[in-house]
């Protein structure tokens, strides 16, 4: 592993900052004062962030005026705080997935007016779809790195948006004139404890891609690429049920029969009628070069509603392993499919022994081809499951559209 050069800079402390910088809202400390000269000091940090063109065109606002701050909450329970506080009271105690994100989002709408300082955060310009330097690619980092020189300190922010739907109001309110963007709301507060811990995320590895987009390794990769490297896929899809409709198709063994090139169908494997951690069913496959062929697999990944994986012909040396995963985001389900080769022998491993100097080729195909049917698998549980939800809403009755912003 390559080492980090030398410099000055305590690496433990940055990487704490920056790792630990959450949206606070019901952690914010409401009756401690907030310094003015604080909020300056970050905000001459922030503007150290890199800009377009190298462009000086961050302009901010830092709100403490009561009356102001006052017609802010207004604007922002108008926006979308009143919404997110029946969101919340309709979903407490139910233990839905976005009751602690809908909490916190309702506490913050309900207690606005109550922080020190409302910083928002502008920039000289105005969105045009023309790419040119010097707008949002020169004040998003600057604003986050106000949050995380604030955090530093022991302050606290949160990184609101859905005000912004009132951004013409929000300009008349401050005297921002026409030609310049809102980017943010920003409350800032002193915070009560300073124990904020890292956030749930997918390890880099699962989320960077190399040479291409999709293309993931469980190690290296190799200079060629090596199938020993742990070569893999992944496909997402947002669909627009709730998780509780997808998983039936996620957790069918069979469903991407109909879908799929190269899957031919399933049956599960004496003693076993139903998916769980351990249970064993046999996948049938078919492909023009290869010919038909049975494999043997193995449930290692079964939380209802979650997860649904397992891997192929020996479960402690798998030849690939397979894995849905779904995650609840605004009004809809993430779905998510991936496939690792190896490290076990397979198919692939064979036509590599054959052919070892071709071996980056192989597996770059085969993963094309695998990408490719996964592709279909998933927009057809996305399809099936979209039909469900249409077809519960109508038998409801329930018409409603989109939601606002949760932030």
């Amino acid at each position: 592993m390559e080492m980090t050069g030398k410099t000055n800079i305590d690496v433990a402390s940055v990487d704490e900052a920056l790792t630990t910088t959450r949206a606070v809202r019901r952690r914010l400390d409401l009756e401690r004062p907030v310094d003015h000269q604080i909020i300056l000091d970050c905000i001459d940090i922030a503007e150290q962030a890199p800009s377009g063109g190298n462009q000086g065109s961050r302009r901010w606002i830092v709100v403490r005026d009561q009356k102001l701050k006052e017609e802010l909450a207004e604007l922002y329970m108008a926006s979308a705080g009143k919404w997110m506080i029946e969101a919340h009271d309709n979903i407490a105690g139910t233990g839905h997935p976005q009751e602690k994100v809908m909490a916190s989002a309702a506490h913050l709408a309900r207690h606005l007016v109550e922080v020190p300082a409302i910083v928002i955060p502008t920039i000289i310009g105005v969105h045009d779809g023309s790419g040119r330097p010097g707008l949002f690619d020169s004040v998003i980092q600057s604003v986050w790195s106000f949050c995380v020189a604030l955090r530093a300190r022991g302050l606290g922010t949160a990184w609101t948006t859905a005000i912004l739907s009132r951004e013409d109001d929000i300009a008349t309110l401050l005297g921002i004139p026409e030609g310049m963007t809102q980017i943010a709301m920003i409350p800032v507060a002193w915070t009560k404890g300073t124990d904020f811990k890292r956030a749930p995320r997918y390890p880099a590895r699962e989320i960077t891609y190399v040479d291409g987009f999709a293309r993931t390794w469980e190690h290296g990769p190799s200079d060629p690429p090596r199938h020993a490297d742990g070569p893999g896929t992944i496909v997402e899809v947002d669909i627009k049920a709730p998780a509780a409709l997808v998983w039936p198709y996620v957790s069918d063994i069979n469903f991407g029969e109909a879908a799929s090139h190269e899957f031919a169908g399933a049956r599960w494997a004496d003693g076993y009628d139903e998916p769980a951690v351990g249970a064993q069913f046999i996948g049938s496959n078919t492909h023009k070069a290869i010919g038909e062929w049975d494999v043997p697999c193995f449930i290692n990944y079964h939380e209802e509603r979650r997860s649904f994986g397992w891997v192929t012909s020996d479960p402690d040396n798998p030849g690939a392993q397979w894995r849905f995963e779904l995650a609840s985001i605004a009004g809809a389900t993430r779905l998510r499919y991936s496939v690792v080769l190896g490290p076990g022998p397979s198919g692939i491993t064979a036509a590599i022994e054959s052919m070892p100097d071709k071996e980056a080729r192989i597996l770059h195909r085969r993963i094309d081809e695998h990408r490719a049917n996964m592709q279909r698998v998933v927009d057809a549980i996305k399809a099936a499951a979209e039909a469900d939800a249409a077809a519960a809403r109508a038998t409801s009755g329930d018409r409603s559209g989109s939601r606002p912003p949760l932030s």
